[in-house]
């Protein structure tokens, strides 16, 4: 009989999604922190039109996860589906090279949002296939800190590459798509249905997530070995999703409304250093952070409860925004920039466990999908919101406002009954 992998283990499939997401988002992230000084310096876009590019590129996002997480639950190999979600963003990305006018931008940035919204809810699916209960947001927190490691590498080549070519915007552009290229590849090294091999040889007994859950939902509660309890049913999507599911998404709403696109945050950083010139690297700095402490927030998740760390990050958010709209010095904006990397830490791993926790395997795709759904449209509304309110009233106005919806989500999250799996000892938990 083989050895039983450790339950810290990160498996094989697992590091290949993290690959994509790390070639993925070092393409973006060569564009996306000059794109905000871009468009408002070089092609005259205000604040508000910038709203509107990041409020349609994330609905547009949020609408196709809901349709492809629905769709993936109905099929045997969502994997063809990431592959085209990553493969259209990468294909179009590098676009931006040949735009002159925002609304040019817009079309593009939603084209690639198109890609990201195919892939989104399968992927994360996926990503739960090769989890248990007990390493759940380590695994969701390792993916992300895989993702904010490209964030990093893409604003420093980014960096280096306009200090010997400066102001060739459009050919730095146009060479996205060569590690959008490398994302795309490592898909094919992902093998499907290594799912339930990957829960049988590393899921030892489940432990308590949550001490202030109270009851049940149904998920991994199944009697046998683990690959039994992960593997999706035949009839799986016919499974109805729990009323606490949707609870917990309408507090997710309620705080993205606070959640506007970084993009502002990245031109309030502009303006209170008087330029674009050290803009990437505070965007590299910052997804140091995240990718530093993001497998840990996940992991804290999994020992502290999801709650409590997703309203610990919440909590940081607030003070974060509240700085933004109250501070006056470089020097504050800088450190208050990089305390956000704590935020994501703490939600981005916990969050999503926690939408597994509560969502039979059947339905994940679908799970997700309204989860993203949320998210975005949340933002939609969020940074067309906050893109009037800085034009109209200033920045501090429109970031006192994210604070305090933010601040209201995570006091309300705290009466949402979450999850309680099962102790060590209980006689239906057992392992291979």
């Amino acid at each position: 009989m083989a050895t039983p992998k450790p339950a810290t283990a990160i498996p094989r499939p697992v590091w290949f999604l993290g690959w994509t997401s790390l070639f993925t988002d070092a393409a973006s992230e060569i564009i996306y922190p000059l794109l905000p000084l871009y468009l408002s310096r070089v092609l005259g876009a205000s604040a508000a039109s910038l709203g509107i590019i990041e409020g349609v590129a994330e609905g547009t996002n949020s609408v196709l996860k809901v349709v492809a997480g629905w769709w993936s639950d109905r099929r045997t190999d969502r994997r063809s589906l990431v592959i085209f979600g990553y493969s259209v963003s990468s294909l179009s990305r590098p676009l931006i090279a040949l735009t002159a006018t925002w609304p040019q931008v817009l079309l593009i940035r939603a084209l690639d949002r198109v890609g990201k919204g195919i892939r989104g809810a399968p992927r994360d699916a996926m990503l739960g296939q090769f989890a248990t209960g007990t390493n759940r947001g380590r695994i969701f927190g390792f993916h992300r800190s895989m993702d904010h490691t490209g964030a990093i590498l893409g604003p420093l080549a980014a960096t280096l590459f306009l200090y010997f070519l400066p102001g060739q915007y459009r050919l730095l552009f146009a060479l996205t798509v060569i590690p959008g290229a490398v994302a795309v590849a490592m898909l094919f090294f992902v093998r499907e249905d290594a799912g339930a091999a990957a829960a049988a040889s590393g899921a030892p007994r489940l432990s308590s997530l949550d001490a202030d859950a109270r009851r049940p939902t149904g998920i991994a509660h199944t009697a046998g070995p683990p690959d039994a309890v992960r593997r999706d049913p035949p009839d799986g999507h016919r499974a109805a999703l729990p009323g606490r599911l949707y609870a917990l998404l309408g507090v997710f709403l309620i705080f993205s409304l606070g959640n506007s696109a970084d993009a502002f945050l990245l031109l309030r950083l502009g303006d209170a250093l008087g330029g674009a010139t050290y803009v990437p690297l505070l965007w590299a700095a910052l997804h140091v952070v995240k990718a530093t402490l993001s497998t840990w927030g996940g992991s804290l998740s999994d020992r502290a409860g999801r709650k409590r760390v997703i309203v610990a990050g919440w909590l940081v958010y607030v003070g974060v925004y509240l700085g933004f709209a109250l501070s006056t010095s470089a020097a504050a904006f800088i450190a208050w920039f990089l305390c956000y990397g704590v935020y994501f830490a703490l939600t981005e791993g916990a969050e999503k466990a926690l939408i597994a926790d509560l969502t039979p395997p059947g339905r994940q795709g679908t799970a997700f999908g309204l989860y993203n759904a949320v998210l975005g449209a949340g933002a939609l509304a969020a940074s067309v919101t906050f893109g009037f309110l800085y034009d109209r009233y200033g920045a501090p106005a429109a970031f006192t406002v994210g604070a305090a919806l933010a601040g209201a989500a995570a006091i309300t999250l705290l009466f949402v009954p979450s999850v309680n799996i099962p102790a060590p000892d209980a006689p239906n938990s057992r392992h291979q």
